[in-house]
């Protein structure tokens, strides 16, 4: 095991907290009980969607195929065994994240080596093709010491999947890591991802769903070292039966440092259903630490559910700024009449007030090629309800 890993490990050895909302960690599959839906971390999934995910379906490496796009220099070996499994700190807190590292037969790694600026994204696509087996996977990222890169990760195709993702940010490191879900209707998705932010070092998560039966995924930033920011943003679209699920834990383990969580939804269509749930803990030693999380969704349509619930937990009062926001609306009426007043169509007037609703966060990314496609999936979305209302 190398001095990066046992130094990560040491930094996350904190005093157990007890909350309801951060279950106790354990690789023991048998350590974690079959959910009910009675739990707290389980009640807004549709468990009976989940395709045995969650209690005893059998987890095999395939039929999944994993396709890298790797500028020079970038490392990508697969390492057989379990010798990665928990390598940024990550103990499994549920049932499906344990079951997939115990089935992982290997893992598939990106590292990008030390002072190392990279050019263009790395692009890694995960594609299932409809087998009908549950899948397990396990992926880690390492942003060594100084370097620089962004990691696009694009989910398609059809699949029942429960993954684990982690990523260690080296210190002083510069890591932006994408997060596209763009299944087919019927897949099912429950994945993980864990990352451990060195000193001084940055990482941007941007999360965007779209596709898929159900997509539930969990994401945890810790800090291994003083100064380190986090920034997670998220864009999602929900439509006609649709159960999107964003879990956000970050855990403040470090004096210094910040983190920021803008997460933006709509909704259309019967049925459609989106959660986000956005935590956040201030530990004792976290002082001087800086903290924002926001959530804003737009329901399109009758018919849809968004429930939102951001969670602060504050140990210690020496902290330079902590705060929430959390809203879900449908359009707004004003906005509408005003653009109508001036001659524009109704239906042109909606695409205009959602595209305005994720633009801002949209032009975060900073990937223009990936910006661009964006919008365009916007009013791919749009065109399926918004656009037709009369």
């Amino acid at each position: 095991m190398t001095a990066t890993v046992e130094t990560v490990r040491d930094a996350l050895e904190l005093d157990k907290i007890e909350s309801h909302l951060h279950p106790e960690g354990s690789f023991d599959v048998e350590a974690h009980e079959v959910p009910t839906g009675r739990e707290e971390i389980w009640r807004f999934t549709p468990l009976k969607r989940l395709k045995g995910l969650h209690s005893d379906v059998e987890l095999v490496a395939g039929p999944l195929s994993v396709t890298f796009d790797l500028p020079d220099g970038v490392r990508n070996p697969v390492v057989e065994g379990d010798s990665l499994k928990g390598v940024s700190g990550y103990v499994p807190t549920d049932r499906i994240a344990a079951r997939a590292l115990a089935a992982a037969p290997s893992t598939n790694t990106i590292t990008i080596p030390a002072d190392t600026v990279v050019d263009r994204p790395i692009a890694v696509t995960v594609r299932g093709d409809g087998g009908g087996q549950a899948i397990a996977q396990h992926l880690v990222v390492t942003a060594e010491p100084h370097s620089k890169a962004t990691v696009v990760f694009r989910f398609a195709g059809s699949a029942t999947l429960a993954d684990v993702i982690e990523i260690v940010v080296g210190d002083g490191a510069q890591l932006t890591v994408v997060n596209i879900d763009d299944w087919d209707d019927d897949a099912v998705r429950v994945g993980h991802r864990y990352v451990s932010v060195g000193r001084d070092a940055s990482f941007k998560h941007i999360d965007i769903t779209f596709g898929g039966d159900v997509v539930r995924n969990d994401t945890t930033a810790t800090y291994a070292g003083p100064g380190g920011e986090a920034e997670m943003l998220g864009l999602y679209f929900a439509d006609a039966g649709q159960h999107i699920e964003h879990r956000l834990f970050v855990d403040h383990t470090a004096p210094k440092t910040k983190s920021n969580v803008v997460y933006k939804g709509a909704l259309q269509g019967e049925g459609a259903h989106t959660v986000w749930i956005g935590n956040v803990l201030i530990r004792k030693v976290a002082e001087g630490i800086e903290t924002y999380e926001e959530n804003r969704n737009l329901v399109l349509t009758d018919g849809c559910q968004a429930d939102s619930v951001p969670n602060l937990e504050i140990e210690t009062g020496e902290i330079e700024g902590a705060g929430h926001a959390s809203a879900t609306g449908r359009f707004d009426d004003e906005q509408l009449f005003y653009l109508r007043s001036r001659g524009v169509p109704e239906a042109e007037a909606r695409r205009l007030v959602v595209h305005g609703f994720f633009n801002d966060l949209i032009r975060q990314i900073h990937v223009p090629e990936l910006e661009e496609e964006l919008f365009a999936t916007v009013e791919a979305e749009l065109a399926k309800n918004v656009l037709k209302a009369n």
